[in-house]
């Protein structure tokens, strides 16, 4: 007996728990020196906030220069080979790095860490190693270990910091990156034919069709902007918290509470836009809570409990923003090109981290703290402004009607399943629901 074929097989199980796992701990890394590396810049020789902005951002360069040749570099000589030198390169960089003593060679080494862009490799394996119609679930796991890196790099890279220096969080990355590789080889199957799949990977054939659409590019826009701001706001963010009081060893835990309690403010209201179809109006909200946080954030004067709130809306919004923005780029994308616009989609997202290092560096060489914010806010303004006219993502009519409305489809799906039929091809594009709740 077959089956069901809505249930992980063991080996699609192993292939997503590994490689989720070294999807995470790659991102932990590149993290990790996001909350600390300005404060501790002070002992690398040469440094000024343009060049600890151009630290913190350029890995997003490196990794939109070679995301498309190490996927392409991955259909030919296979995944695991390349997934393991992308590895090698990230230690490498995280090596050179922990070694640096002037600002320069902190840029060298992140521009290292970049270089290994695997993530596009990865994605393919892991379509790879899962079949149809469990691919979206396994996609969407390898989300969710993002956030839950980026949560826990915004805790350990205070602490480890604060403990042992700047190079510790550097030496630790390194072994993450070590840890990666032996998670490749052990934990991850065997590593099947390589297969080409529309919903992973850039199709040169699709990219101009891509690219001509007006809502995809808004939402490429749109996680350029948010990536943009969040690299930006944390040249300044670290001394922020300094000025209203909290000391470094203590920036850890501060992170951890306004994560936890911005994970915990997101849920209802992505489940709000995913059962009530207000995907553009939660978009909006968003964006406008993003906006009026920066603004609030520019005007402290040391306050506490202002600077916690503030940041408290920003990140409701940013992991509301980091949840919807793909679920909208799933149903707007053509059928045939998804890996297409999701590829444009990641490579808007390096972008936007590498100019928002750069940019909030310059803002605040410039003219101080506050600038950072208000530039980013004038951002948010702007963005506000041009995802106002997007078109909502209609979720596509998928029902299936039986001949008989005294048979519905929940009775059939359920025979064919105690028989042990493999039901995905009536499952695709049915109804669950009773014709009588059509």
């Amino acid at each position: 007996m077959r089956k069901v074929s809505g249930l992980l097989l063991p080996s699609e199980r192993r292939a997503i728990t590994g490689l989720a796992s070294l999807y995470a701990t790659r991102m932990l890394g590149l993290f990790m020196v996001l909350p600390v590396l300005a404060l501790y810049a002070d002992d690398l020789t040469g440094a000024t906030p343009l060049l600890v902005g151009l630290a913190l951002g350029v890995y997003g360069l490196t990794q939109a220069l070679l995301q498309i040749p190490f996927g392409a570099l991955s259909d030919r000589i296979g995944r695991k080979p390349v997934i393991a030198f992308g590895l090698v390169l990230f230690m490498i960089g995280s090596v050179v790095a922990a070694n640096a003593e002037s600002i320069g060679g902190v840029i060298a080494g992140r521009s290292l860490q970049g270089s290994g862009a695997v993530a596009a490799a990865i994605m393919a394996l892991l379509a790879d190693q899962t079949r149809e119609q469990v691919r979206t679930a396994a996609m969407a796991t390898i989300g969710l270990s993002i956030g839950v890196a980026f949560a826990l790099a915004m805790v350990l890279g205070p602490w480890l910091a604060a403990g042992f220096g700047l190079s510790s969080v550097f030496w630790f990355t390194a072994a993450l990156a070590l840890l990666g590789i032996a998670v490749l080889w052990k934990l991850v199957p065997p590593a099947p034919r390589r297969l080409q799949h529309r919903d992973v990977g850039i199709e040169r054939s699709q990219l101009t069709a891509t690219l001509g659409r007006h809502e995809l590019l808004r939402l490429d826009l749109s996680i350029f902007s948010l990536h943009l701001i969040l690299m930006a706001i944390f040249v300044a963010v670290p001394f922020r918290l300094l000025e209203a009081g909290i000391a470094v060893e203590r920036h850890g835990l501060t992170y951890l509470g306004v994560m936890l309690l911005a994970f915990a403010g997101m849920v209802p209201l992505v489940i709000l836009a995913e059962k009530r179809r207000q995907m553009k109006a939660m978009c909006l909200l968003a964006i406008g809570a993003i906006t009026l946080s920066l603004g609030g954030l520019a005007g402290l004067e040391g306050s506490l409990w202002g600077l916690l709130g503030w940041l408290l809306l920003f990140f409701i919004a940013f992991n509301l923003l980091e949840a919807t923005l793909p679920s909208m780029l799933s149903k707007l994308a053509p059928a045939g090109a998804k890996g297409t616009a999701m590829g444009v989609y990641s490579t808007s997202q390096f972008l936007g981290a590498f100019l928002g290092g750069v940019l909030g560096g310059f803002l605040a060489q410039q003219w101080g703290l506050a600038a950072v914010f208000v530039g980013c806010g004038l951002l948010g303004v702007v963005w506000l402004a041009l995802m106002a006219g997007m078109t909502p993502p209609v979720r596509p009519s998928r029902v299936w009607r039986p001949a008989s409305p005294r048979w519905p489809a929940s009775r059939t799906c359920w025979w064919l399943l105690r028989i042990g039929w493999p039901t995905s091809r009536l499952t695709a594009g049915t109804s669950m629901k009773k014709p009588w709740q059509e």
